[in-house]
């Protein structure tokens, strides 16, 4: 188990992989499909999952074969970080990469693995996965962003 409040304390290049790895929130945001405008190179994130993603928990059923069994699947690492602006605000990759706090419901702050599900930053409510939709029809199922 990772120090008490190590992201506090630690840059992201000087965390261990498990520091690293128990960032991660279990929202399961980042295992959308993704579908990229090719005019504009603006990436939309639809509510359509990766088959691997099991929708009750949002985490991979096969974490550690990932990248050979979902193709569209990729490792998120110190060095393509800052080319992954397809990731939500609430990711504390993210978050702590541009110098911000983690939200309070994170579990390394509430203890509570199943917060991020009742703060509805999390995929269980809506995504669907993959194995049930042609991917011909991903596009209907792109997620308009609200406007601000």
């Amino acid at each position: 188990m990772p120090a008490d409040k190590f992201w506090e304390t630690k840059t992201l290049e000087a965390m261990s992989n498990e520091e690293w790895e128990s960032l991660c929130d279990g929202c399961g945001l980042c295992c959308l499909v993704k579908i990229e405008d090719e005019d504009t190179r603006e990436v939309f994130n639809t509510s359509v999952s990766c088959r691997l993603l099991d929708i009750d928990t949002c985490r991979c059923r096969d974490y550690g074969n990932r990248l050979e069994k979902a193709p569209m699947c990729t490792q998120l690492t110190l060095g393509n970080l800052p080319q992954m602006h397809w990731l939500p605000g609430s990711c504390a990759y993210k978050r702590l990469y541009q110098g911000n706090a983690l939200p309070e419901w994170h579990y390394l702050i509430s203890k509570d693995k199943i917060a991020v599900h009742e703060a509805g930053v999390s995929a269980k409510w809506f995504a669907q996965s993959e194995e049930y939709i042609h991917p011909e029809q991903f596009i209907d199922f792109v997620i308009i962003p609200n406007e601000k």
